[in-house]
């Protein structure tokens, strides 16, 4: 049976409207570091590099190559952790051109280093994209953060931001650094922006 992450994994994927405090586990990803304005087609480019790879390991199978603990799967939504440049923190008006990302897709445990070289071989001979040699794998531990779900325009995700920060602060919780994690649940390119649907994440600790 097929895994899928919106039924299997509510607790990590679909939180609802209100903060929420969740323990993540140590999860696998591959991952891209950039800067600028999303908006851009560079990191428009990175975000096909990534799916490009999350799809060569899932379709692996059908190339004759089946990793060991292999098991079939919906492919993981993409996700980033976005910050601010540091010299531009204090800015009185935001500009998305000072934004810092990383930006990532979640992969099943049965991925390891060599099955993301093997990815990497399959796609380089379809594709000789330069952004493939900055992609990363890697395993992250997030450990106690608070999330909720963000239905609306990512320019008004700062609304949902005050609610969470509120929570924390009436629940003696200390956001552990400026960066924040987002979850795209809806396709942005497909959907209305009213309807989106964000996962925004804080990792935190007890005061």
């Amino acid at each position: 049976m097929k895994h899928e992450w919106r039924k299997k994994e509510k607790n990590y994927y679909m939180p609802i409207t209100k903060p929420e405090i969740v323990n993540m586990e140590k999860l696998k990803f591959i991952q891209i570091k950039g800067s600028g304005n999303p908006n851009s087609e560079e990191f428009s480019e990175k975000v096909g590099t990534l799916y490009s790879l999350a799809y060569a390991i899932k379709m692996m199978p059908k190339k004759g190559i089946t990793p060991i603990g292999y098991f079939d799967y919906t492919v993981y939504p993409l996700e980033g952790i976005w910050d601010l440049k540091e010299e531009s923190r204090n800015d009185e008006v935001f500009d998305k051109n000072n934004l810092v990302y990383t930006i990532m897709i979640r992969q099943p445990k049965f991925v390891n280093e060599g099955v993301f070289q093997e990815a990497i071989d399959i796609v380089k001979k379809k594709n000789k994209n330069i952004l493939l040699d900055e992609v990363e794998f890697c395993t992250i531990d997030e450990g106690m953060c608070v999330q909720m779900m963000h239905i609306g325009p990512f320019d008004d995700e700062y609304k949902t931001f005050e609610v969470m920060k509120q929570f924390c602060e009436d629940n003696n919780l200390l956001i552990k650094n400026k960066a924040h994690r987002e979850i795209y649940i809806s396709d942005f390119r497909k959907t209305s922006q009213e309807k989106l649907k964000t996962v925004l994440r804080y990792m935190v600790e007890s005061k």
